[in-house]
């Protein structure tokens, strides 16, 4: 019996080898004081959470995790295990990964800690300083080598370029354009957000139980905002296929709190670094996919947002049945070999 639960430990510590291919990544909190927000509202102790995964004598990174998500939804097999192990784009060997939970999410300060509603209103801009205090305060960082976001961490990752221009070598903005919130993608944001507030249960904010329309307004603005067409049409290629992966969506566990998701989609209201962008002095590659859904290329966004940025590329990711729209990003796998290019290019510029 010892023998037999030895084994079975042994091939589980394989397995989990297998599974995650970098460093063990370490879950912490810091505490900036008097954090004050865009509104002019002080908090006098604002919990940062953060994860990182390295040495923190390697090159340090920022990577952005993206709306209603965390630094843990990093730490999977499609991103992270694609990027931080030995000898890929941003082996932990070689670098310091530092990985914030945005205000309002994971381990940082949020509604549901208790004030709710009464919680300050906050923007992209306010969780871009946090991370700033959180690099340079808490952690002792001067200079990064690489700040890189997908989604809503992507638009935060234009927000760093404009709002500290000379703080890093490179600039990754994954799945987002340095436009303001507009079209589709904020249309979409405006029904989940008025979903919720629409729900009889919903009480200003009040409620005792979570809203049902939670689950409901999550699912139909992921499947409407994501997914990619030829994706979802290879999922959904039969009536009954469409229903089952519908239905799956629906029935998938919603452990978020509707005060903490209000308060994620409205942060987005006011992004617009569009007229700063001038301000970057960084070298930016920009990606994105063919068939993202809140980002379409046929905007044109990114190529006249190139033609104001002095160092910058564009790399757009080819649509297929295989790719996920704006969820495409989230697979590095789609993508690691033009960073590592970019990384090589680029020269450490002194803090």
């Amino acid at each position: 019996m010892f023998r037999f639960i030895f084994c079975v430990l042994f091939m589980m510590n394989v397995l989990g080898a297998k599974a995650q291919n970098y460093p063990q990544a370490i879950e912490r909190t810091w505490v900036a004081k008097n954090f004050k927000f865009h509104t002019g509202e002080v908090f006098k102790e604002l919990t940062v959470g953060f994860t990182t995964v390295g040495d923190p004598k390697g090159l340090p990174v920022l990577m952005l995790h993206g709306t209603a998500g965390s630094a843990k939804s990093l730490l999977n097999t499609q991103f992270a295990g694609e990027l931080f192990g030995p000898g890929q784009a941003l082996d932990a060997n070689k670098y310091f990964i530092v990985l914030p939970d945005s205000i309002g999410v994971g381990r940082s300060s949020k509604p549901s800690d208790g004030l709710k509603r009464q919680f300050p209103r906050y923007n992209y801009e306010d969780m871009v300083k946090a991370q700033y205090r959180l690099i340079t305060e808490g952690l002792g960082i001067e200079h990064l080598r690489l700040v890189s976001g997908n989604s809503m961490g992507g638009m935060q990752t234009w927000l760093w370029g404009v709002l500290y221009p000379d703080f890093m070598d490179l600039l990754v903005p994954l799945a987002s354009t340095p436009s303001a919130m507009s079209g589709r993608n904020w249309m979409t944001r405006r029904l989940i957000i008025d979903s919720i507030k629409n729900d009889p249960t919903w009480n200003n904010g009040n409620y005792t139980e979570q809203p049902k329309s939670l689950k409901f307004a999550s699912a139909f603005f992921s499947i409407a905002t994501s997914g990619g067409t030829k994706a979802l049409q290879r999922i959904g290629a039969t009536r009954e296929k469409a229903d089952a992966f519908v239905n799956s969506k629906l029935s998938d566990a919603t452990p978020a709190d509707a005060n903490d998701n209000l308060y994620q989609w409205e942060s987005s209201a006011d992004y617009d670094p569009e007229p700063f962008l001038e301000n970057i002095s960084a070298r930016v590659l920009i990606i994105n996919a063919e068939d993202d859904e809140r980002n379409p290329p046929e905007l044109a966004r990114i190529e006249r947002a190139l033609q104001r940025i002095k160092n910058a590329r564009f790399h757009l990711i080819a649509s297929s049945d295989q790719t996920s729209g704006h969820g495409t990003t989230g697979q590095a796998k789609w993508w690691h070999q033009e960073l590592s290019k970019e990384l090589l290019a680029t020269p450490m510029r002194k803090p």
